[in-house]
């Protein structure tokens, strides 16, 4: 028993839509704006190195304003924008591209399955 625990106690992401939604929660969550049960899963990494990964990426060019704006704006309502819908159309091709570079860069980290 204490071998499977030692072994799951780092969860992967399986995905870079995962991982933000999942730094998210946990910023506001840790922000006092939403209760904490404690049953949270531990991750193969803290808030601080998503935040500073993606610091990183911002300031290196590979994501944008209008993209972190899209991340933030989605990633409050915890669903990604729709192809099919009009209305987020523009934004959808913002998130699949953000969250390819997201992508991308968790898993030079180790961070993503």
């Amino acid at each position: 028993m204490l071998n499977y625990k030692l072994q799951n106690a780092n969860e992967k992401f399986q995905n870079a839509e995962q991982m933000w939604f999942w730094f998210l929660y946990s910023k506001s969550a840790q922000n006092g704006f939403i209760h904490n049960s404690g049953r949270a899963t531990r991750r193969v990494c803290e808030l601080l190195d998503v935040e500073t990964l993606i610091t990183k990426l911002y300031l290196s060019g590979e994501l944008t304003d209008e993209q972190l704006a899209i991340m933030k704006h989605y990633g409050d309502r915890r669903r990604a924008p729709h192809q099919y819908i009009w209305a987020e159309h523009r934004a959808y091709y913002l998130w699949n591209h953000a969250m390819k570079t997201l992508d991308a860069a968790a898993r030079k980290r180790g961070w993503i399955e």
